[in-house]
């Protein structure tokens, strides 16, 4: 096989019965507001989007998300005074909507490769005493040398109120560009303030981290992480998600769940279109 067919060969969508297909967002917001979410990313490493959940969606999420968390503290990164709850989508059907909300998918359609993945979906319920948790950016882990392009991507919805003294998100301003002989100093740092019901989006390139909880209630939130089609995720979802809850989910969630063909054959099952496994059963 020539070089040139090689090339073809491998950016070729061979998914066939089931093509790449954009994400319902495409169809949905006008591209001027997707624009300006886009610049204020580009421009300062995140934007924040007041206000996208209403009273009853939050009410929904904290009563499915109260019988779910359990001890606090499992490492002092996660947090000693901080409840996680993992495999979320196995667990309850109640953050579906952060997760393939049309202002977040318009923003990865735009910044990803079609068929780009969920690589975690958390509960995050910081306690009162909860420390400041080190600053960090989110896929650090993928071993590539910085300044580079994100490999992934990260909302924190604020179920609760976000404030300076309850633990919102400390975030570094323009850190999403920074190479690797740079990290955050002394005082660079400061809280992502925002009302319950809004979220902040931001690269995963970008310098955050849990803030400390002075006050006397806990700190609700929400986190989704994404990533590019042919990088690992986080969680393992073919492990940890049940046939029956992926056929529940949304066509937008199944495909970022891994129920989707990276061209021209990641991700395939026995040589086929992982969607056929769901026909199977």
């Amino acid at each position: 096989m020539s070089r040139k067919n090689v090339s073809e060969y491998l950016s070729a969508d061979l998914a066939g019965t089931y093509r790449r297909t954009e994400s319902e967002a495409a169809k949905m917001l006008p591209p001027e507001v997707v624009d300006a979410d886009l610049a204020a990313v580009a421009e300062h490493g995140y934007v924040v989007i007041e206000k996208l959940l209403t009273d009853r969606e939050l009410d929904d999420i904290r009563g499915a998300a109260a019988p779910l968390l359990r001890e606090a503290g499992r490492n002092e990164f996660e947090g000693l005074k901080t409840q996680r709850v993992y495999a979320v989508l196995a667990k309850t059907r109640a953050l579906d909507r952060l997760v393939d909300h049309p202002r977040i998918l318009a923003l990865l359609d735009r910044l990803f490769q079609p068929n780009y993945l969920l690589s975690q979906l958390q509960i995050i319920n910081i306690l009162p005493g909860e420390t400041a948790q080190a600053l960090h950016a989110d896929d650090s882990f993928y071993p590539l040398p910085r300044p580079r392009p994100p490999l992934g991507a990260a909302t924190v919805w604020a179920i609760d109120d976000f404030t300076a003294s309850n633990g919102a998100t400390s975030i570094v301003p323009g850190s999403h560009a920074w190479g690797d002989d740079r990290s955050p100093g002394t005082g660079e740092a400061r809280p992502a303030v925002m009302p319950a019901g809004s979220v902040i989006f931001y690269p995963g390139t970008f310098w955050h981290g849990g803030g400390a909880n002075r006050s006397d209630n806990a700190r609700l939130a929400v986190t989704c992480q994404y990533c590019e089609p042919w990088l690992r995720t986080q969680e393992n979802y073919f492990l940890g998600t049940p046939l029956e809850v992926v056929r529940e989910v949304s066509e937008d969630i199944r495909r970022m769940l891994g129920y989707s063909i990276h061209p021209p054959f990641i991700g395939m099952v026995n040589g086929m279109h992982p969607k056929r496994v769901l026909e199977d059963g």
